[in-house]
Protein backbone atom coordinates (compact mmCIF):
# COMPACT_ATOMS: atom_id res chain seq x y z
CA UNK A 1 0.00 0.00 0.00
CA UNK A 2 1.36 3.37 -0.85
CA UNK A 3 -0.03 6.78 -0.61
CA UNK A 4 1.39 10.33 -0.91
CA UNK A 5 5.00 8.65 -2.36
CA UNK A 6 4.93 6.43 1.42
CA UNK A 7 5.42 3.17 1.24
CA UNK A 8 3.89 1.30 3.85
CA UNK A 9 5.20 -2.13 2.94
CA UNK A 10 8.43 -0.51 4.42
CA UNK A 11 6.98 2.30 6.54
CA UNK A 12 8.77 1.00 10.38
CA UNK A 13 12.08 0.80 8.55
CA UNK A 14 11.47 3.79 6.65
CA UNK A 15 10.02 6.22 9.79
CA UNK A 16 10.98 7.62 11.47
CA UNK A 17 14.81 8.15 9.55
CA UNK A 18 18.26 8.27 11.32
CA UNK A 19 17.68 11.79 13.05
CA UNK A 20 14.57 10.55 14.68
CA UNK A 21 11.97 12.64 12.13
CA UNK A 22 8.69 11.56 10.65
CA UNK A 23 9.01 13.56 7.24
CA UNK A 24 9.66 16.79 9.02
CA UNK A 25 7.82 16.15 12.32
CA UNK A 26 10.13 14.72 15.58
CA UNK A 27 13.86 14.94 15.76
CA UNK A 28 15.79 15.64 18.81
CA UNK A 29 15.89 19.39 20.35
CA UNK A 30 17.88 19.76 23.45
CA UNK A 31 20.52 20.48 25.51
CA UNK A 32 24.10 18.78 24.13
CA UNK A 33 24.58 17.27 27.41
CA UNK A 34 20.99 15.45 27.61
CA UNK A 35 21.50 14.98 23.85
CA UNK A 36 24.25 12.35 24.88
CA UNK A 37 21.92 10.56 27.37
CA UNK A 38 19.82 10.36 24.47
CA UNK A 39 22.26 8.89 22.11
CA UNK A 40 23.00 6.71 24.61
CA UNK A 41 19.24 4.99 25.14
CA UNK A 42 19.24 5.01 21.15
CA UNK A 43 21.98 2.95 20.93
CA UNK A 44 21.14 0.79 23.62
CA UNK A 45 17.47 0.61 22.13
CA UNK A 46 18.54 -0.84 18.71
CA UNK A 47 21.16 -3.51 19.65
CA UNK A 48 19.70 -4.37 23.22
CA UNK A 49 16.15 -4.61 22.59
CA UNK A 50 16.79 -6.65 19.30
CA UNK A 51 18.39 -9.08 21.17
CA UNK A 52 16.44 -12.39 21.40
CA UNK A 53 17.14 -12.41 25.40
CA UNK A 54 15.48 -9.24 25.54
CA UNK A 55 12.43 -10.28 23.01
CA UNK A 56 11.70 -13.69 25.18
CA UNK A 57 11.82 -11.82 28.65
CA UNK A 58 9.14 -9.29 27.12
CA UNK A 59 7.55 -12.13 25.92
CA UNK A 60 7.25 -13.29 29.28
CA UNK A 61 6.35 -10.52 30.87
CA UNK A 62 3.40 -9.83 28.34
CA UNK A 63 2.40 -13.05 28.93
CA UNK A 64 2.75 -13.99 32.29
CA UNK A 65 2.50 -10.80 34.15
CA UNK A 66 0.76 -8.34 32.17
CA UNK A 67 -2.09 -11.47 31.05
CA UNK A 68 -1.60 -10.31 26.88
CA UNK A 69 -2.81 -10.83 24.32
CA UNK A 70 -5.62 -8.80 25.67
CA UNK A 71 -9.20 -9.67 24.12
CA UNK A 72 -11.32 -7.99 22.03
CA UNK A 73 -15.12 -7.59 22.57
CA UNK A 74 -18.55 -7.27 20.50
CA UNK A 75 -20.86 -4.22 21.72
CA UNK A 76 -24.19 -6.00 20.26
CA UNK A 77 -26.40 -3.69 22.41
CA UNK A 78 -24.34 -0.64 21.94
CA UNK A 79 -23.98 -1.69 17.77
CA UNK A 80 -28.07 -2.15 18.02
CA UNK A 81 -28.48 2.00 18.44
CA UNK A 82 -26.16 2.99 15.42
CA UNK A 83 -27.89 0.78 12.92
CA UNK A 84 -26.06 -1.74 10.83
CA UNK A 85 -22.70 -1.04 11.54
CA UNK A 86 -21.12 -3.55 14.26
CA UNK A 87 -18.74 -2.07 16.95
CA UNK A 88 -15.93 -3.80 18.77
CA UNK A 89 -13.48 -2.58 21.35
CA UNK A 90 -9.74 -4.11 21.83
CA UNK A 91 -9.84 -4.49 25.67
CA UNK A 92 -6.81 -2.36 27.01
CA UNK A 93 -8.76 -2.30 29.75
CA UNK A 94 -8.17 -5.58 30.88
CA UNK A 95 -4.08 -5.10 30.21
CA UNK A 96 -2.63 -5.01 34.44
CA UNK A 97 -2.67 -2.03 35.64
CA UNK A 98 -6.12 -0.92 33.49
CA UNK A 99 -4.47 0.70 30.76
CA UNK A 100 -2.20 0.14 27.43
CA UNK A 101 0.70 1.99 29.52
CA UNK A 102 1.76 -0.83 31.17
CA UNK A 103 2.84 -2.04 27.38
CA UNK A 104 6.07 0.71 27.16
CA UNK A 105 6.80 0.94 30.97
CA UNK A 106 7.86 -2.70 30.91
CA UNK A 107 9.70 -2.50 27.56
CA UNK A 108 11.06 1.06 29.13
CA UNK A 109 12.14 -0.36 32.42
CA UNK A 110 13.54 -4.02 31.08
CA UNK A 111 15.69 -1.44 28.77
CA UNK A 112 16.36 0.70 31.95
CA UNK A 113 17.45 -2.55 34.02
CA UNK A 114 19.86 -3.49 30.94
CA UNK A 115 21.56 0.10 31.13
CA UNK A 116 22.60 -0.52 33.97
CA UNK A 117 20.52 2.16 35.30
CA UNK A 118 19.00 2.35 38.81
CA UNK A 119 15.92 4.69 39.11
CA UNK A 120 13.02 5.44 36.48
CA UNK A 121 11.24 8.93 36.38
CA UNK A 122 8.49 10.31 34.11
CA UNK A 123 5.50 12.53 34.04
CA UNK A 124 1.81 11.49 34.50
CA UNK A 125 -1.68 13.27 33.78
CA UNK A 126 -4.44 10.89 34.29
CA UNK A 127 -2.17 9.03 36.69
CA UNK A 128 -2.17 5.95 34.20
CA UNK A 129 1.46 5.90 32.90
CA UNK A 130 2.39 6.87 36.46
CA UNK A 131 0.69 3.57 37.67
CA UNK A 132 2.38 1.61 34.99
CA UNK A 133 5.74 3.36 35.66
CA UNK A 134 5.63 2.12 39.32
CA UNK A 135 4.55 -0.94 38.52
CA UNK A 136 7.33 -1.72 36.63
CA UNK A 137 9.66 -0.18 38.77
CA UNK A 138 8.59 -2.23 41.43
CA UNK A 139 8.52 -5.49 39.26
CA UNK A 140 12.60 -4.69 38.07
CA UNK A 141 13.75 -3.48 41.41
CA UNK A 142 14.08 0.36 40.51
CA UNK A 143 13.29 3.34 42.04
CA UNK A 144 10.64 5.66 40.66
CA UNK A 145 9.58 9.45 40.74
CA UNK A 146 6.60 10.77 39.00
CA UNK A 147 6.21 14.42 38.20
CA UNK A 148 2.27 15.06 38.27
CA UNK A 149 -0.01 18.26 38.00
CA UNK A 150 -1.77 19.19 41.25
CA UNK A 151 -4.83 19.76 39.50
CA UNK A 152 -4.28 16.08 37.93
CA UNK A 153 -3.28 15.11 41.60
CA UNK A 154 -6.98 16.39 43.28
CA UNK A 155 -8.70 14.89 39.86
CA UNK A 156 -6.82 11.28 39.88
CA UNK A 157 -7.00 10.66 44.02
CA UNK A 158 -7.28 6.66 43.54
CA UNK A 159 -4.31 6.78 40.62
CA UNK A 160 -2.27 8.46 43.48
CA UNK A 161 -2.80 6.19 46.05
CA UNK A 162 -1.90 3.52 43.87
CA UNK A 163 1.73 5.12 42.84
CA UNK A 164 2.31 5.30 46.34
CA UNK A 165 1.64 1.83 46.98
CA UNK A 166 3.71 0.41 44.58
CA UNK A 167 6.39 2.83 45.80
CA UNK A 168 7.19 5.12 43.62
CA UNK A 169 7.37 9.19 44.98
CA UNK A 170 4.69 11.26 43.71
CA UNK A 171 6.24 14.47 43.08
CA UNK A 172 3.71 17.45 42.74
CA UNK A 173 4.08 20.28 40.34
CA UNK A 174 2.25 23.44 41.00
CA UNK A 175 3.38 25.31 38.30
CA UNK A 176 1.37 27.19 35.81
CA UNK A 177 -2.12 25.54 34.93
CA UNK A 178 -0.38 22.37 36.77
CA UNK A 179 -1.11 20.37 34.61
CA UNK A 180 0.35 17.45 32.32
CA UNK A 181 2.72 19.85 30.19
CA UNK A 182 3.52 21.29 33.84
CA UNK A 183 4.55 17.83 34.65
CA UNK A 184 6.47 16.94 31.42
CA UNK A 185 8.16 20.34 32.19
CA UNK A 186 9.64 19.17 35.74
CA UNK A 187 10.34 15.98 34.82
CA UNK A 188 12.40 16.88 31.84
CA UNK A 189 14.15 18.93 34.39
CA UNK A 190 14.48 16.24 36.71
CA UNK A 191 15.79 14.04 33.99
CA UNK A 192 18.72 16.71 32.85
CA UNK A 193 20.54 16.66 36.55
CA UNK A 194 19.79 12.78 37.05
CA UNK A 195 20.74 11.29 33.58
CA UNK A 196 23.50 9.66 34.50
CA UNK A 197 21.89 7.46 37.09
CA UNK A 198 18.11 7.32 35.83
CA UNK A 199 16.32 6.66 32.22
CA UNK A 200 12.97 9.05 31.66
CA UNK A 201 10.15 6.84 30.43
CA UNK A 202 8.02 9.57 28.68
CA UNK A 203 4.45 8.54 28.90
CA UNK A 204 3.93 8.93 25.25
CA UNK A 205 4.58 8.74 21.64
CA UNK A 206 6.15 12.75 22.01
CA UNK A 207 9.21 14.20 23.41
CA UNK A 208 13.42 13.55 21.54
CA UNK A 209 13.87 10.89 19.59
CA UNK A 210 14.17 7.69 20.68
CA UNK A 211 10.78 8.08 22.44
CA UNK A 212 8.21 8.35 20.26
CA UNK A 213 9.73 5.20 17.85
CA UNK A 214 10.64 3.47 21.33
CA UNK A 215 7.06 4.08 22.75
CA UNK A 216 4.92 3.04 19.30
CA UNK A 217 7.52 -0.31 18.83
CA UNK A 218 6.48 -1.44 22.40
CA UNK A 219 2.82 -0.43 22.38
CA UNK A 220 2.77 -2.01 18.42
CA UNK A 221 1.92 -5.12 20.24
CA UNK A 222 -1.76 -3.71 20.42
CA UNK A 223 -2.23 -3.26 17.10
CA UNK A 224 -0.61 -6.87 16.34
CA UNK A 225 -3.06 -8.83 18.18
CA UNK A 226 -6.25 -6.59 17.42
CA UNK A 227 -4.91 -7.69 13.73
CA UNK A 228 -4.77 -10.96 14.15
CA UNK A 229 -8.14 -11.22 16.72
CA UNK A 230 -10.05 -8.94 14.46
CA UNK A 231 -9.65 -11.53 11.53
CA UNK A 232 -9.83 -15.11 13.57
CA UNK A 233 -13.45 -13.56 14.91
CA UNK A 234 -14.94 -11.85 11.48
CA UNK A 235 -12.96 -13.45 8.82
CA UNK A 236 -11.99 -9.68 7.74
CA UNK A 237 -10.81 -6.69 8.79
CA UNK A 238 -12.44 -3.85 10.26
CA UNK A 239 -13.77 -0.72 7.71
CA UNK A 240 -12.25 1.66 10.58
CA UNK A 241 -10.26 1.93 13.47
CA UNK A 242 -10.80 4.32 15.59
CA UNK A 243 -8.77 5.41 19.28
CA UNK A 244 -8.37 9.03 21.52
CA UNK A 245 -5.31 11.38 20.95
CA UNK A 246 -3.47 13.17 23.04
CA UNK A 247 -0.23 12.59 22.73
CA UNK A 248 -0.89 9.67 21.15
CA UNK A 249 0.72 6.46 22.09
CA UNK A 250 -2.19 4.67 22.50
CA UNK A 251 -3.68 5.45 19.21
CA UNK A 252 -0.06 4.33 17.12
CA UNK A 253 -0.29 1.36 19.30
CA UNK A 254 -3.20 0.17 16.92
CA UNK A 255 -2.52 2.10 13.97
CA UNK A 256 0.55 0.66 13.40
CA UNK A 257 -1.33 -2.67 12.72
CA UNK A 258 -3.22 -1.51 9.84
CA UNK A 259 -1.22 1.20 8.22
CA UNK A 260 -0.51 -1.10 5.48
CA UNK A 261 -4.55 -2.37 4.87
CA UNK A 262 -7.35 -1.28 3.32
CA UNK A 263 -8.94 0.47 6.38
CA UNK A 264 -10.04 3.65 7.50
CA UNK A 265 -8.43 5.42 10.83
CA UNK A 266 -9.37 8.33 13.01
CA UNK A 267 -7.97 9.63 15.51
CA UNK A 268 -10.08 11.64 18.19
CA UNK A 269 -8.94 14.63 20.12
CA UNK A 270 -10.36 16.50 22.76
CA UNK A 271 -12.46 19.63 21.86
CA UNK A 272 -13.37 19.84 25.47
CA UNK A 273 -15.86 22.68 25.92
CA UNK A 274 -15.28 24.34 22.45
CA UNK A 275 -13.14 25.92 19.94
CA UNK A 276 -11.58 28.48 21.54
CA UNK A 277 -8.26 28.67 22.84
CA UNK A 278 -7.86 27.25 26.70
CA UNK A 279 -11.33 25.16 26.20
CA UNK A 280 -9.63 22.21 24.28
CA UNK A 281 -6.67 20.18 23.70
CA UNK A 282 -6.67 19.60 19.98
CA UNK A 283 -3.62 20.42 18.72
CA UNK A 284 -4.08 18.81 15.25
CA UNK A 285 -6.99 20.54 14.92
CA UNK A 286 -6.57 23.86 15.54
CA UNK A 287 -2.58 23.89 15.89
CA UNK A 288 0.69 25.06 13.92
CA UNK A 289 4.40 23.43 13.78
CA UNK A 290 6.16 23.88 17.14
CA UNK A 291 9.13 22.83 19.19
CA UNK A 292 8.37 21.81 22.73
CA UNK A 293 9.66 19.06 25.09
CA UNK A 294 12.24 18.13 22.90
CA UNK A 295 10.30 17.48 19.62
CA UNK A 296 8.96 19.19 16.59
CA UNK A 297 5.19 18.51 15.80
CA UNK A 298 1.50 20.30 15.21
CA UNK A 299 1.28 22.21 19.38
CA UNK A 300 -1.45 24.93 20.48
CA UNK A 301 0.20 28.34 20.66
CA UNK A 302 -0.31 31.55 22.27
CA UNK A 303 -0.07 35.14 20.96
CA UNK A 304 3.79 34.53 22.24
CA UNK A 305 3.80 31.59 20.23
CA UNK A 306 4.68 29.59 23.29
CA UNK A 307 2.33 26.72 24.32
CA UNK A 308 -1.21 27.61 25.27
CA UNK A 309 -3.12 27.20 27.88
CA UNK A 310 -5.09 23.41 27.20
CA UNK A 311 -8.36 21.76 28.82
CA UNK A 312 -9.86 18.91 28.58
CA UNK A 313 -12.45 16.45 30.74
CA UNK A 314 -9.82 13.99 30.07
CA UNK A 315 -6.60 14.47 32.54
CA UNK A 316 -4.55 12.32 30.00
CA UNK A 317 -5.46 13.97 26.94
CA UNK A 318 -4.74 17.75 28.13
CA UNK A 319 -1.26 18.33 26.93
CA UNK A 320 -0.57 21.16 24.08
CA UNK A 321 0.84 18.75 21.31
CA UNK A 322 0.60 15.40 19.58
CA UNK A 323 3.39 12.94 18.64
CA UNK A 324 5.00 13.93 15.37
CA UNK A 325 3.83 10.34 13.65
CA UNK A 326 0.47 11.54 14.51
CA UNK A 327 1.52 14.99 12.56
CA UNK A 328 2.81 13.28 9.62
CA UNK A 329 0.15 10.67 9.33
CA UNK A 330 -1.83 13.47 9.20
CA UNK A 331 -0.54 15.41 6.82
CA UNK A 332 0.00 12.63 4.22
CA UNK A 333 -3.68 11.80 4.89
CA UNK A 334 -3.30 8.23 6.22
CA UNK A 335 -5.11 9.25 9.26
CA UNK A 336 -7.74 11.07 9.74
CA UNK A 337 -8.19 13.43 12.82
CA UNK A 338 -11.60 14.83 14.44
CA UNK A 339 -12.77 15.84 17.67
CA UNK A 340 -15.86 14.87 19.85
CA UNK A 341 -16.58 17.72 23.00
CA UNK A 342 -16.74 17.05 26.90
CA UNK A 343 -20.59 16.33 26.79
CA UNK A 344 -20.53 14.05 23.48
CA UNK A 345 -17.89 11.92 25.89
CA UNK A 346 -19.48 11.93 28.98
CA UNK A 347 -22.77 10.62 27.35
CA UNK A 348 -20.60 7.68 25.87
CA UNK A 349 -19.15 6.69 29.15
CA UNK A 350 -22.22 6.11 30.47
CA UNK A 351 -24.12 4.52 27.39
CA UNK A 352 -21.21 2.03 27.19
CA UNK A 353 -21.08 1.57 30.90
CA UNK A 354 -25.02 0.78 30.81
CA UNK A 355 -25.41 -0.84 28.12
CA UNK A 356 -22.09 -3.22 28.00
CA UNK A 357 -21.31 -3.45 31.47
CA UNK A 358 -18.00 -1.40 30.37
CA UNK A 359 -16.74 1.40 32.47
CA UNK A 360 -14.34 2.74 30.29
CA UNK A 361 -11.65 6.06 31.24
CA UNK A 362 -12.91 9.36 30.02
CA UNK A 363 -10.22 9.07 27.52
CA UNK A 364 -11.34 6.37 25.80
CA UNK A 365 -14.80 7.30 26.03
CA UNK A 366 -13.85 10.37 23.10
CA UNK A 367 -12.86 7.18 20.72
CA UNK A 368 -16.38 5.59 21.73
CA UNK A 369 -18.53 9.16 21.26
CA UNK A 370 -16.68 9.31 17.77
CA UNK A 371 -17.30 5.42 17.17
CA UNK A 372 -20.94 5.71 17.29
CA UNK A 373 -20.85 8.99 15.47
CA UNK A 374 -19.33 7.37 12.49
CA UNK A 375 -21.14 4.51 12.36
CA UNK A 376 -24.62 6.41 12.16
CA UNK A 377 -22.90 8.03 8.81
CA UNK A 378 -21.36 4.98 7.87
CA UNK A 379 -24.20 3.11 7.32
CA UNK A 380 -23.00 -0.70 7.25
CA UNK A 381 -19.54 -1.94 8.36
CA UNK A 382 -17.38 -2.56 11.59
CA UNK A 383 -15.36 -0.40 13.12
CA UNK A 384 -13.03 -1.57 15.54
CA UNK A 385 -11.93 1.44 19.19
CA UNK A 386 -9.34 1.18 21.14
CA UNK A 387 -10.71 1.13 24.48
CA UNK A 388 -7.42 2.27 26.16
CA UNK A 389 -8.08 2.03 29.97
CA UNK A 390 -10.69 1.67 32.58
CA UNK A 391 -12.59 4.21 34.16
CA UNK A 392 -11.92 3.19 37.92
CA UNK A 393 -9.54 5.87 38.38
CA UNK A 394 -12.39 8.58 36.80
CA UNK A 395 -15.03 7.58 39.17
CA UNK A 396 -14.90 10.02 41.96
CA UNK A 397 -14.48 12.98 39.29
CA UNK A 398 -17.32 12.10 37.50
CA UNK A 399 -19.91 11.57 40.34
CA UNK A 400 -18.61 15.13 41.65
CA UNK A 401 -18.79 16.81 38.52
CA UNK A 402 -21.74 14.96 36.47
CA UNK A 403 -23.44 12.87 39.16
CA UNK A 404 -24.82 9.49 38.31
CA UNK A 405 -27.16 10.17 35.16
Amino acid sequence: MKQNNVEFDTYFKDYPNEAGFFGKYGGSYIPPELQKAMDEITEAYFTICKSSKFVSELRRIRKEFQGRPTPISYLEKLSGTVGHVQLYVKREDLNHTGAHKLNHCMGEALLAKYMGKKKVLAETGAGQHGVALATAAAYFGLDCDIYMGSVDIKKQAPNVARMKILGANVIEVTDGLATLKEAVDAAFSAYCREYKDAIYCIGSVVGPHPFPMMVRDFQSVVGVEAREQFLSMTGELPDAVVACVGGGSNAMGIFSGFLNDPVDIYGVEPLGRGASLGDHAASLAYGSEGIMHGFNSIMLKGEDGEPAPVYSVASGLDYPSSGPEHAFLRDIGRVKYDVVNDEETIDAFFTLSRLEGIIPAIESAHAVAYATKLAKKMGKGSILINLSGRGDKDMDYIIEKYGIR
